[in-house]
C-alpha cells in the first residue's frame, strides 16, 4: 500500500489502475461512495424533519431489511466489487496482452488482496486496541480484497469459458450447501440467523468477535458467493474491451444482460430467499444484474453520448475512493463541518434547513478534503 504522488490523476482502488480509463467507470464508483460517505443522510434528515411522504419512502431505501429482502442501500457494496472486476480486463488484460508473467501478476493480485484484508480489520477495530477475543477479523475491505483477489485469479489463469463455469458453480455450489448440508441442532436447508450454514461455519473457524455474535454478515463463507459479483464485473469489463460493436450495442447488450440477470434473482428467490446478509445466490444475481445495468446507463451517457460535464463531482470521490472510506476513523469531518458552517446554520430557525444544511456541510468538507488531494495528485493506491 502506498500514498503517491504523481503528474497525472490515479484512482484508489481494490485493483490495479487500469491502463485504458473508463470515465463512466470513475464517474460510477464516484457515484456508490457518495452514499458511503453520507449522501444517504440527506433522506433521512428530510424524512426525520419533514414527514414527507417520499422522503420516508427514500429514506427507507437507505437502510437494510433485517433478514431477508432487498433495498436499494444493499446494491453499494456489491456495485463496488462488480467495479473492481469491470476494470481487471483494462488493467491485468492489457498487461497479459504485452507480455507480462503471470506469475508476477498474481503476486500482486494476492498481496493487493491481503493488504485490504488487513486494512478492513484495522478499520474495524483500531491499532491494537481491542484483546484478539474482541477483536472483528471480517470486514467490507476484506470481502471486497478477497471476492476481486480469487475473481482476478480465475481471470488470470482460466480461459473465458472455464470462468463461465467458475461463475455459475459458485452460485450453485454456494445454494447447494446452503440448502443441504445439515448444521447440527438445526437440520438442511435452515436460512435464519441461528442455524444457516454460513454462520455456523464462521463461528467455527473465523477468530476473535462476529459483529452479531452469532453471525457476521463479511463472513468467510459467505464471501465466496460475492466472487461472483466480482467475475460478473470481469466479464462486463471484457465485453467492453472487446472490439467490433458499437458503443451503443454495447450499452443495449449490458442493459438486456442487467434485466435478465435480475429477473432470474428474483425468480430463484422463491427457492433461495434474496438475503444481503448471508450473500446468498439470488441476492448476487439481482445485485449484479443492477450493476450491470446501472453500468450500461453511465457508459452509454458518459463514454458513448460524450455527455461528461457533471461528470466531475462524482470523479473526485471515485479516485480516492478507499481513502474517504478509511478516513471517517481518524479525521472528525463533522466536527470540521461544524466549525465551518455551524454559526451559518444556526441563523435558520428552519429545522429542515439546519438538519439538510448540515448533512451537505458534511459532504462539502469531505469533497474539499478529496479536491485538495486531487490538486495535490495525491491517491490511496493498493
Amino acid at each position: 500500500m502506498q500514498t503517491s504522488t504523481s503528474n497525472l490523476p490515479e484512482p484508489a482502488i481494490a485493483q490495479p489502475a487500469p491502463v485504458k480509463r473508463l470515465l463512466s467507470l470513475d464517474t460510477l464508483r464516484g457515484f456508490d461512495m457518495f452514499w458511503i460517505m453520507g449522501g444517504e443522510e440527506v433522506f433521512h434528515a428530510l424524512a426525520k424533519t419533514t414527514g414527507w411522504a417520499w422522503a420516508v419512502l427514500l429514506a427507507d431505501q437507505f437502510t437494510h431489511p433485517d433478514w431477508n429482502g432487498f433495498r436499494a442501500y444493499d446494491l453499494i457494496f456489491p456495485l463496488f466489487v462488480f467495479m473492481a472486476g469491470v476494470s481487471t480486463p483494462f488493467s491485468i488484460g492489457s498487461r497479459l496482452d504485452k507480455g507480462a508473467d503471470k506469475a508476477q501478476i498474481a503476486r500482486k493480485v494476492i498481496s493487493r488482496g491481503l493488504i485490504l484484508v488487513v486494512l478492513g480489520v484495522i478499520y474495524n477495530n483500531g491499532l491494537f486496541v481491542k484483546a484478539f477475543v474482541d477483536t472483528r477479523f471480517p470486514s467490507v475491505l476484506g470481502r471486497i480484497g478477497l471476492a476481486g483477489m480469487f475473481a482476478q485469479l480465475i481471470y488470470l489463469y482460466a480461459r473465458p469459458r472455464t470462468q463461465y463455469i467458475w461463475f455459475a458453480g459458485i452460485l450453485l455450489g454456494y445454494w447447494a450447501a446452503m440448502m443441504l448440508i445439515p448444521v447440527p441442532g438445526c437440520g438442511a436447508g435452515v436460512l435464519t440467523m441461528e442455524c444457516n450454514l454460513a454462520s455456523y461455519i464462521d463461528r467455527q473457524v473465523v477468530p476473535g468477535h462476529l459483529y452479531k455474535t452469532i453471525h457476521d454478515p463479511e463472513g468467510l463463507f459467505s464471501t465466496i458467493p460475492a466472487i461472483g459479483n466480482a467475475l460478473l464485473g470481469i466479464f462486463a469489463g471484457t465485453f467492453l474491451r472487446t472490439p467490433g460493436k458499437t458503443g451503443n450495442q454495447k450499452a443495449v447488450q449490458l442493459l438486456g444482460a442487467g434485466a435478465l440477470f435480475v429477473l432470474l434473482g428474483w425468480l430463484w428467490n422463491f427457492n433461495f430467499p434474496i438475503n444481503k446478509n448471508l450473500w446468498t445466490s439470488s441476492f448476487m444475481l439481482v445485485t449484479g444484474g443492477l450493476s450491470l445495468t446501472l453500468l450500461a446507463v453511465f457508459y452509454w451517457i458518459i463514454d458513448v453520448k460524450d455527455r461528461k460535464g457533471w461528470t466531475f463531482f462524482f470523479t473526485i470521490i471515485g479516485m480516492n475512493s478507499i481513502l474517504i472510506y478509511l478516513a471517517g476513523e481518524f479525521i472528525d469531518f463533522e466536527y470540521a463541518a461544524h466549525f465551518f458552517f455551524g454559526g451559518l446554520l444556526k441563523l435558520s430557525s428552519s429545522e429542515v434547513v439546519r438538519a439538510v444544511g448540515g448533512v451537505l456541510a458534511f459532504l462539502a468538507v469531505k469533497w474539499v478534503f478529496l479536491y485538495f488531494l486531487y490538486k495535490k495528485k495525491t491517491f490511496l493506491r493498493v
